[in-house]
């Protein structure tokens, strides 16, 4: 559990870095330049994952609670969502007008979507960590840029785009769960 929690104590560090701390985020900036700042940033991510997965992958599996096979359901509809909600800044669907952060929306769905299915300590400590992250992170970033303005370009035949490319990542997600291992779906994997 102590590279889980070294991993999230890292993701928590990096990404709420230029939310509560902006002045020392704009000093980096400004000491070393933008580039090397973000690459710092971004290596630092990099580690925060590596950690947080293998930590994961070697903790001990202690059950906190057994969740019901129809939460299998629940995660699945919940995931498509939040991968709808992710992508929604990146098209121009008429869904993008209305989430503000869309990115750390869609963190908070795919974390409770997780949580609904792991009943496991690590589980509850790594998806709990990134839920708690989301949700700090909305509230700093609301507090730091206010209320943005919403009113981006958008159409219907961007909202078509959206669901399809939705679907098709949704697709793509499940093949990568089935492909580590992971079987993502009610009842048992095909043999």
């Amino acid at each position: 559990m102590t590279l889980l929690s070294l991993g999230l104590v890292a993701w928590f560090a990096t990404h709420l870095f230029a939310i509560m701390a902006p002045d020392a985020r704009a000093k980096l900036t400004r000491a070393i330049g933008e580039i090397p700042s973000k690459g710092i940033l971004a290596v630092l991510t990099l580690v925060s994952v590596v950690l947080m997965v293998k930590g994961y992958q070697s903790a001990d599996y202690v059950e906190i609670w057994l969740p019901p096979l129809f939460l299998t359901h629940v995660n699945n509809l919940l995931m498509l969502l939040a991968i709808f909600v992710f992508i929604a800044g990146n098209v121009p669907s008429l869904v993008r007008n209305k989430i503000r952060h869309p990115q750390l929306a869609a963190a908070k769905i795919w974390a409770l979507a997780h949580l609904l299915v792991n009943g496991d300590l690590a589980s509850v400590i790594l998806f709990g960590g990134i839920l708690a992250w989301a949700v700090i992170a909305l509230i700093g970033s609301n507090k730091r840029d206010g209320k943005p303005a919403l009113n981006r370009k958008a159409s219907a035949v961007g909202l078509g785009v959206h669901i399809v490319v939705s679907l098709v990542l949704f697709v793509v997600v499940g093949y990568i769960h089935i492909w580590a291992g992971v079987w993502p779906f009610a009842g048992d994997a095909p043999v």
